[in-house]
């Protein structure tokens, strides 16, 4: 008789789309560090050091970002080329950093210490944010949440044999309301 199935142990599945592109932009910051001039170690970076790696990003990003003297400035879409500069969006930045910040945590950095969540860096992702969005005349705006309508439940003492009082007794902070009933039958 044959075996049933497979005699060799199963692999483990493929990494998610995520976590390879969180895997490759991990190994490019690392190698970013060891490049860097002194080379630095994970835990000497700072969050000055993620925003020269964003800035060194830049120069790779495929986002026209017209300057203030563009006559092109606040257009969506403007109607011919210009020489403005090309950078990473700010989307593809905040992602990045996202990114890199589960995997800083997920390589034994500790979470208080991590550069990637810091005040520096926070800053600049909102005045990229802000900034390509007056550049391109793209208002980013902040997505509100639809809340649901709250439902405040009362509670009434209704004497049907007289049928006349309703005493609303659910909230001792405020005043009793009253209402009319009229009588069954």
């Amino acid at each position: 008789m044959e075996p049933v199935g497979d005699p060799t142990p199963s692999s483990p599945p493929p990494p998610s789309r995520y976590e390879s592109q969180k895997r490759r932009d991990w190994n490019t910051f690392l190698q970013y560090l060891s490049n860097h001039k002194p080379p630095l170690t994970l835990t000497r970076c700072s969050g000055a050091h993620v925003l020269e790696f964003l800035n060194y990003l830049d120069q790779f990003g495929k986002t026209k970002v017209h300057v203030a003297t563009c006559p092109f400035f606040g257009q969506p879409d403007p109607p011919s080329s210009c020489a403005c500069p090309h950078k990473q969006a700010w989307g593809s930045l905040d992602a990045l950093i996202g990114r890199l910040r589960a995997a800083y945590e997920e390589d034994g950095g500790p979470s208080d210490a991590n550069p990637f969540a810091s005040r520096a860096v926070r800053i600049y992702l909102r005045e990229v944010k802000e900034s390509q969005g007056k550049a391109r005349g793209i208002p980013y705006e902040k997505k509100t949440r639809k809340r649901k309508p709250t439902v405040t439940t009362v509670r009434l003492d209704v004497d049907l044999t007289s049928g006349i009082v309703v005493k609303d007794r659910s909230n001792g902070d405020s005043p009793a309301a009253f209402a009319t009933v009229l009588p069954l039958g």
